[in-house]
């Protein structure tokens, strides 16, 4: 099918496809672990956000249940896609890891080659290998036993080394529920006593890739080729997309891209309703896209995203990012959601913000003596 005959989906219809993918058009009914799974993971940048997202996505959710799982060693918190970390199943940590190894290799060129040049890295990993595995330790713990043994080196582009050749999990108590604390680390496969599933061959990888571009389009389409790879940090996805194409149907956006999806995948009206929602801070529902604007307004994205690589807390109104949100918790009062809408808010979708607000006080800080909404003004 050719780009001019493919059916426009203009941008409220890849919306609304988004939305209904990540749930946030109505809640969930799966476990965490399931949906943690059917979103290719949360990116877990800051510790509480994948609290958060699954709060916004699951009726009756409560921090213990993620807590549980990490403990158990059901889930884990991991350098994935685009090298950030993100919280998976234990399943996807040992599958997708492997596949994304080339995404931590560029990461530890682009930032530490210089630092690394020369270098014959086979023995600090095996060394770190051992240290890890005696001990979870932070990177500064491993980056000055390292340097021992290499005092010419920089100690944290050793420690950033075994991050990128190694599958290194944070361990708890990091990523428990406002437990805060330096990460420290082992190795995946000492974490959760299985080894990494790499794949057998070069054929064999491609077609995990291509089963990565299904997963994603699953969660987050309609998408482009550019899309995906922004997604993953994989390039030359476009391969796998050509290996598929018999089995996805095909669109085109405004700017007349080609976008794939799964023909079963939902594709809401343009014109169904979508509730206020608050949605976590690092939320991949904004960073998954080269085109973000099927959520995130361009003039918007600044407010949002900071200078410093901070995605915060965002407010959806109609489906689109129209203000941001921020708990806070004075010492001895009363927890304060804070709404900073970035235009004018009706009366009905401002009770409907505050009532979301609650909400999530109530889930945040129910041990609070008070909880407090504030609005501010837009103006």
């Amino acid at each position: 099918m050719t780009a001019a005959a493919a059916r426009l989906l203009d941008r409220r219809a890849l919306n609304r496809a988004l939305l209904a993918r990540q749930h946030l058009l109505a809640p969930a009914e799966l476990t965490p672990e399931r949906l943690v799974e059917e979103l290719v993971g949360l990116q877990a940048q800051a510790p509480d956000a994948p609290y958060y997202g699954l709060w916004s996505r699951l009726p009756g959710f409560t921090p213990d249940r993620l807590a549980t799982l990490l403990t158990d060693r059901a889930v884990v918190r991991l350098g994935l896609q685009r090298g950030t970390i993100h919280l998976v199943t234990a399943a996807d940590c040992l599958t997708l890891r492997p596949l994304l190894q080339p995404v931590l290799d560029q990461g530890l060129r682009s930032t530490f080659g210089r630092l690394l040049a020369g270098l014959d890295p086979a023995q600090p990993i095996e060394q770190g290998r051992r240290l890890l595995e005696a001990e979870p330790r932070t990177f500064q713990q491993l980056g000055a036993l390292l340097g021992a043994d290499h005092p010419d080196r920089d100690p944290n582009a050793l420690a950033q080394l075994l991050r990128a050749r190694l599958a290194l999990v944070q361990v708890p108590p990091r990523g428990l529920w406002r437990t805060g604390g330096a990460a420290a680390h082992t190795t995946a496969e000492h974490w959760l006593g299985r080894p990494l599933d790499r794949p057998a061959d070069p054929a064999e990888e491609e077609r995990r890739r291509a089963q990565l571009v299904l997963r994603y389009l699953a969660a987050f389409g309609p998408a482009t080729v550019a899309d995906a790879q922004k997604w993953s940090g994989l390039t030359r996805l476009g391969a796998a997309f050509t290996r598929l194409r018999p089995q996805l149907v095909e669109f085109r956006d405004e700017a007349g891209r080609t976008l794939y999806d799964l023909p079963d995948a939902p594709r809401p009206d343009p014109g169904t309703p979508a509730p206020v929602r608050l949605v976590a801070p690092f939320d991949n529902l904004l960073l998954s896209h080269a085109d973000r604007t099927r959520v995130l307004p361009e003039a918007y994205r600044p407010l949002v995203m900071t200078q410093n690589g901070i995605v915060l807390g965002s407010i959806l109104v109609d489906g689109f990012v129209a203000g941001r949100w921020e708990v806070t918790r004075p010492p001895g009062g009363p927890a304060v959601a804070e709404l900073r809408p970035f235009e004018p808010l009706s009366a009905a979708v401002r009770r409907a913000a505050e009532a979301e607000a609650e909400r999530l006080l109530a889930f945040a800080a129910p041990e609070a003596p008070g909880h407090e909404v504030r609005v501010e003004s837009s103006a």
